[in-house]
């Protein structure tokens, strides 16, 4: 019998693991009020990430790297020791968005350093609580760790000169898993320009999810994205999002179902949008 976790923990599975020693629940829910959030109700004994605070390296300008670029390593392991995270930790995250709100992010940044015991809830911090998982206000205390030894990112990430080689040639695949309307160039909430790599195709993360909001079987999924890639390398797949957060929504689902874990192009199309590069976008008369 396999050891090996599966990336994804339910949360009957989490209640049954809550008094254990050996995990650490993270809080990484993103976005305006995030922390406040994470103040005023939390997963008991879940510790809090903040996304672009602790897993990124936000920068005046997107147009270097996009919104959200990788911190560097000793900064990301600066983060983990505050946060009480060993090489031997199991480190459960939730947010509150699925998974793509910073959870998946998180969990791609672990994998990424190589460390072996980390899942993403499915269904999030509403799943848990009404599975039963107590909830609480308190201050979570907790000790720091020694230092997390980071030596390189494992896990193959894309530039801006490879997409734009790979957009071009049929051995390789673009994946964009934005929404339809930001992808077709009908709507941008955060960006400053409306569109898409041309081509990219259009593969929505919530596609990854059930009508209920967990994530479909490791079956259904494989099904899916193996008629995609088909016999292509992970190394010619580059996955991409606005800013290479939500798409590691999309390199957990692959992971889940048991196929490689492609590239991450972290800048993304806040990155792509705002260096010149040819775009496709909507034309309106």
């Amino acid at each position: 019998m396999s050891n090996i976790l599966s990336p994804i923990i339910n949360p009957e599975e989490l209640i049954q693991l809550k008094n254990s020693r050996e995990v650490i629940l993270i809080d990484a829910r993103a976005g305006i009020g995030a922390e406040e959030n994470y103040k005023n109700e939390h997963l008991e004994g879940a510790r809090f990430i903040d996304l672009n605070r602790d897993l990124a390296n936000v920068e005046t300008d997107p147009a270097n790297g996009g919104r959200h670029p990788l911190p560097s390593l000793e900064r990301f392991s600066e983060v983990l020791s505050k946060l009480g995270i060993s090489p031997l930790s199991r480190v459960i995250i939730y947010d509150d968005k699925n998974g793509s709100n910073a959870a998946a992010r998180f969990w791609w940044m672990l994998k990424a350093i190589g460390h072996e015991k980390v899942q993403v809830l499915n269904g999030g911090l509403q799943a848990a609580i009404k599975t039963g998982f107590p909830v609480s206000s308190e201050i979570e205390n907790f000790e720091p760790t020694e230092k997390y030894l980071i030596s390189e990112w494992n896990l193959a990430v894309a530039t801006i000169d490879e997409v734009e080689k790979a957009r071009n040639n049929e051995e390789n695949i673009v994946i964009d898993v934005r929404d339809k309307n930001r992808f077709d160039g009908l709507t941008e909430p955060l960006d400053l320009i409306a569109g898409h790599i041309p081509g990219a195709i259009n593969i929505p993360f919530s596609e990854n999810l059930d009508e209920d909001g967990f994530y479909k079987s490791p079956q259904v999924l494989a099904e899916k994205y193996n008629k995609i890639i088909g016999d292509k390398n992970p190394e010619k797949v580059i996955v991409h999002c606005g800013s290479g957060v939500t798409a590691c929504h999309t390199l957990l689902a692959m992971n889940y179902a048991g196929i490689p874990i492609p590239k991450l192009y972290v800048g993304s199309w806040s990155e792509w949008s705002r260096n010149d590069r040819e775009l496709a976008t909507k034309k309106i008369d």
